[in-house]
């Protein structure tokens, strides 16, 4: 049975790669107001405050999902 969850089988730093390919971080910035993407963004940066930070971590997924459809 294949799972309906967009987010099954993805890593968090897998979801980041694909929307800075897909937005870049100036526009992921605009869109999710936090620090990591806005002011010298990197992945590992990101993935260090979004492991910490659930509400973020949310807002990403939820971005992500979004970007999908």
């Amino acid at each position: 049975m294949q799972s309906n969850d967009p987010l099954h089988g993805k890593t968090l730093e897998m979801i980041l790669q694909e929307l800075v390919y897909h937005f870049g971080w100036e526009e992921m910035g605009s869109m999710i107001r936090i620090n990591c993407f806005i002011s010298n963004p990197s992945i590992k940066s990101s993935l260090k405050f979004l492991r910490k930070t659930p509400w973020a971590r949310k807002k990403v997924e939820d971005l992500y999902v979004k970007s999908l459809t």
